[in-house]
């Protein structure tokens, strides 16, 4: 397991098929009509479904590469801003799903990005520290 994090990790083909799967995922999600999305009476668990699918967007494309570059890490960010947004687009566009574009979705698209970037550079630490410390 902790091998997921390091540069040489054995598992990117079966991360990349994940991240693939789970864009995949995020793209169908957001575009279900809206009559079939239940309705929770939870303050804000749009935008908190927002943040938790693109934090595992994110964290999932590291493990598909996790090379931890500075420039890998900015670009993923940007990838997972602009896919964010281009949802919002096409909710905005597809008007007869009964969806519509919320900056603040993608506003929570963002910060699900950073988070998991940031869960992952975490475990990642700790996972060569635990390593060198062997």
């Amino acid at each position: 397991m902790i091998r997921i994090f390091s540069p040489d990790s054995p598992y990117t083909k079966r991360a990349r098929f994940l991240a693939w799967l789970w864009t995949l995922l995020i793209f169908i999600a957001c575009l279900t009509p809206s009559a079939e999305i239940p309705k929770v009476d939870i303050p804000l668990i749009d935008k908190w479904t927002h943040c938790v699918l693109f934090g595992i967007f994110s964290f999932l494309w590291l493990c598909a590469k996790p090379a931890l570059t500075t420039k890998w890490v900015v670009r993923l960010l940007i990838i997972s801003i602009a896919f964010g947004a281009f949802v919002e687009i096409v909710q905005d566009a597809a008007t007869f799903l009964g969806r519509s574009a919320e900056l603040v979705d993608a506003v929570a698209d963002g910060i699900g990005g950073i988070i998991g970037v940031g869960l992952f550079c975490l475990f990642a630490y700790f996972s060569k520290r635990s390593s060198s410390a062997n």
